[in-house]
């Protein structure tokens, strides 16, 4: 399975309809990838809160729409990073969206963990309840966003509803650049799983990004790393390897707590 990954950059003078077309533009010319992964929040940025509320946008609002139009474009399934998702009841959602090849949403995936203590994500938003995958014809996906990666039970359930492969969506702060590349390839060993994580490059509200989208497989082995800059990652993945692995070295078995 081919994945790309877009670490695209948020440039706070980049309105958010242009970004979202040139976004656009990225995922179509992933054409001839299976799967195309874009960050956390990008259309607004993770750290622009004082933009949260005026930048929501329904589920079926103008960048699903768009990125509807791209997946189905370049026939590739699309996890489009996520947005701020205004419910119809009134609560906002940190939400990834999820489009399969013919341009439909398929899964939707509201971040659980928000980030921020007692501000910003974490008092502006409503935490998601679900862990959520999707089915691929080749794979399973598990979903995860950003902050999620410090709680590695949550990686745990995703395992136990068979996923193969975590996608991982971030706007990860670059003061803490050292703790995403170790959270990343830690979910990967102890889950003996693929993890893609897709960060964001440029300046959200005055916070420096780390950039440094990784891809990690199931040995806990870096494949691709993105440097700090807007970047494509393409990596090609052996999906044989994760149950080579966990056969090869079958510590999931030995599980006694959790189960």
């Amino acid at each position: 399975m081919r994945a790309s990954l877009i670490q695209t950059a948020v440039d706070p003078e980049e309105p958010v309809a242009a970004r979202r077309a040139r976004v656009a533009e990225l995922v179509r010319a992933q054409r001839g990838s299976d799967l195309v992964v874009l960050p956390e929040l990008w259309p607004v940025g993770a750290f622009a809160y004082e933009s949260f509320a005026a930048e929501a946008e329904t589920l079926d609002g103008p960048t699903a729409e768009a990125m509807s139009d791209a997946a189905r474009d370049a026939g590739v399934w699309l996890h489009a990073g996520s947005i701020c998702e205004r419910d119809p009841e009134g609560p906002l959602y940190n939400t990834s969206l999820v489009f399969s090849p013919s341009g439909d949403l398929v899964r939707t995936y509201r971040k659980i963990h928000r980030f921020g203590f007692d501000k910003g994500e974490a008092v502006m938003m409503s935490a998601g309840s679900e862990a959520v995958t999707v089915r691929l014809p080749e794979t399973t996906l598990g979903l995860a966003t950003c902050y999620d990666l410090r709680f590695p039970e949550l990686f745990r359930a995703l395992v136990d509803q068979g996923t193969e492969v975590f996608v991982v969506p971030a706007g990860w702060p670059a003061k803490r650049r050292d703790h995403w590349t170790l959270f990343a390839r830690a979910r990967a060993v102890e889950n003996q799983a693929y993890v893609l994580a897709c960060g964001t490059a440029g300046t959200h509200a005055g916070v420096e990004q780390a950039g440094h989208s990784i891809v990690v497989d199931p040995w806990g082995e870096v494949l691709a790393e993105a440097g700090a800059d807007e970047e494509v990652l393409t990596v090609e993945l052996d999906l044989g390897r994760v149950a080579k692995t966990r056969k090869d070295f079958p510590a999931l078995r030995d599980r006694v707590l959790g189960r």
